[in-house]
């Protein structure tokens, strides 16, 4: 690392954002625009490349796919005598919209997140698309194993309680079961797509209601995939106010 980079912030127009990973994360970016971009909300995203508005869409995807591997590693060492289907329930509750939501909230990432009023007003997802993109943004600023570093010792073992997330009751899928049939509402998981091969691959799971497609999920297993869907379309069913 250069020794005189932390004197070069004091000079650099990104000093807020470069201190504020500092403080929170314990070390400095070495590509800071990656992680300007990923606290930039597509509602401010003006510049175009090529048709393609830059924000932190692209990076909460990459973000999304480490995050999820980083906490399938965690898990499975943590919970050695576990099965499968509670290692992938666990992963599906850490990674929610809703923890995720109250985590970055938690980091103070609220209020680096460049948005429209608006958005940040009605958009419940806005938080935690934001932590995905930043976890996109150290992977490719530091690497996967810098970044599992960080992730495991700077996040989930200090703002995380695992013991907590364990023993709450969201199994999302069989809630939106319970929804649907209560409101004589159809519902339909469908598996669309397959990516990657062998033990890297993952599955792609839509929510179909009322022959719309309401939410879609990404992960290493079907249930897993389908868990995280289900969560995201439980949010959005909140946020239209048809579910308490």
């Amino acid at each position: 690392m250069n020794l005189f980079f932390p004197f070069s912030v004091l000079f650099s127009s990104n000093k807020k954002l470069t201190v504020a990973v500092k403080n929170i994360f314990g070390y400095y970016p070495a590509n800071i625009h990656l992680y300007q971009l990923a606290f930039r909300h597509k509602s401010v995203a003006k510049e175009v490349v090529n048709g393609l508005k830059m924000s932190n869409e692209r990076l909460e995807y990459l973000g999304d796919a480490v995050l999820s591997s980083v906490i399938a590693d965690y898990l499975f060492k943590k919970f050695p005598y576990k099965e499968e289907g509670f290692l992938t329930e666990m992963r599906a509750r850490i990674v929610s919209r809703s923890q995720l939501n109250k985590l970055s909230k938690k980091l103070g990432f609220d209020k680096l997140i460049k948005s429209e009023m608006f958005c940040s007003s009605h958009s419940k997802s806005l938080h935690g698309d934001a932590f995905e993109a930043f976890v996109g943004a150290l992977y490719l600023d530091k690497g996967y194993k810098f970044t599992k570093k960080i992730l495991i010792n700077r996040v989930i073992e200090v703002h995380m309680d695992i013991d907590k997330i364990e023993n709450e009751d969201t199994n999302y899928k069989s809630q939106l079961i319970e929804w649907s049939q209560r409101e004589k509402i159809p519902i339909e998981f469908k598996v669309v797509n397959e990516i990657g091969n062998g033990y890297g691959k993952q599955y792609v799971v839509d929510i179909v209601i009322q022959e719309d497609i309401y939410s879609s999920g990404t992960d290493y297993s079907i249930k897993g995939a389908e868990q995280i869907a289900a969560g995201k379309a439980i949010e959005k069913l909140m946020d239209e106010d048809r579910i308490q």
